[in-house]
């Protein structure tokens, strides 16, 4: 297999964030149902796990074929050239999705792909390292290699988390449809484990999402080890001088985490963490930038009622001291995001976040 398909999953409704940053990656991608796809091969794969800061999964489309009932779908998944992507002492795992196809059993037909596995000399278990994932889409049977492993949203190097994070895929996304390039600075004053300044420290620096995790990829038998260490070593951090990038929270161990997260990620001397709460915000020396903010929406964290005078203070300190600066807020309540009396745009289609539908609240530079 010298080129395929890619597949990188995303946040539904960021999806043109996610190809926007996949195309400046390089890659000639196209949108696609769940995320973006381009053509590609194994080294291709490799940059994308370590470059996408929005992907939440890098798939590789390694076969396809017609089936219309179990015993066609068993003799051409025995005859498929597993080995080829497959490594006999690495156990796998398998999923299958179906839909409008004859198929439509999509246990009976995992049963069939682990068969024609076991048929193969390769080991199944239940928490293998690499998965392989089925889908059956009108008949035709599509076998993807999840090269990722892990969701992408685990970097490697953060460890403390807040409750109700905020996934460090969706926060990239949602600072690119900002408008965030890693040129000016970014401040959030309900921080958290620090994600969204982290994630912008890192862009600022140009530290590649990846750098500190592993990957399926490793286990499979396209993997070069020598050229995946000649990749790795072409990062080149940039020096990101005269930028900085602030977080504050009033929960004393969230401004620890997140300071321990920063300085993990290598960008604590980028970021500043100071606990107080957003009343004491106050604009930093220097030209103006990004203000983010992901508050409590009552879903999760706090009562709804009593929230509303919360978002109207954080407007009026936005306001008063943030002209010229730009604002992004993250919140599940349009009235909520009303309350803040500033002047938002259009938000855009909702966006999946840990079981809830969000919005991202956009102004212009603040007059």
């Amino acid at each position: 297999m010298d080129t395929f398909e890619i597949f990188l999953t995303g946040t539904p409704g960021l999806d043109d964030a996610l190809l926007a940053e996949t195309r400046a990656l390089g890659f000639d991608a196209l949108a696609v149902p769940g995320g973006v796809a381009f053509q590609g091969g194994w080294a291709d794969v490799w940059r994308a796990n370590l470059q996408s800061r929005g992907a939440t999964r890098v798939l590789a489309r390694i076969g396809s074929f017609m089936a219309f009932h179990l015993a066609q779908l068993d003799k051409r998944a025995t005859k498929f050239d597993w080995a080829a992507i497959l490594h006999r002492d690495v156990p796998v795992r398998v999923e299958v999705s179906s839909r409008k196809s004859k198929i439509y059993h999509a246990g009976a037909a995992a049963q069939r792909i682990e068969k024609a596995l076991k048929d193969n000399g390769f080991k199944l278990e239940a928490d293998a390292p690499v998965q392989i994932k089925v889908r059956i889409d009108d008949n035709r049977v599509t076998l993807s290699v999840d090269t990722s492993g892990e969701s992408l949203h685990k970097r490697g190097h953060k460890v403390a988390v807040n409750k109700a994070p905020m996934r460090e895929t969706l926060a990239a996304l949602m600072l690119r449809r900002c408008g965030y390039d890693g040129a000016e600075p970014v401040i959030d004053p309900m921080c958290g484990s620090g994600t969204f300044v982290i994630e912008a420290a890192e862009v600022a620096r140009d530290l590649w999402p990846g750098r500190s995790r592993d990957f399926a990829f490793k286990r499979l038998a396209s993997f070069d080890a020598a050229a995946f260490a000649q990749l790795k070593a072409t990062m080149a951090p940039r020096p990101a001088t005269g930028l900085a990038f602030y977080g504050s929270d009033r929960d004393q161990g969230a401004i620890q985490m997140a300071t321990q997260n920063a300085d993990r990620a290598g960008v604590g001397d980028l970021t500043t963490f100071a606990c107080h709460p957003f009343s004491d915000l106050q604009r930093p020396a220097g030209p103006p930038g990004l203000v983010i903010i992901n508050p409590p929406y009552g879903g999760r964290i706090g009562k709804k009622h009593m929230l509303y005078g919360l978002y109207a203070a954080l407007g009026t300190v936005l306001k008063d001291r943030f002209t010229g600066w730009r604002v992004g807020v993250v919140t599940s309540e349009p009235g909520l995001a009303r309350a803040m009396a500033l002047p938002f745009g259009d938000t855009g289609p909702v966006i999946a976040h840990g079981g809830l539908k969000v919005r991202l609240y956009q102004t212009t530079p603040l007059p």
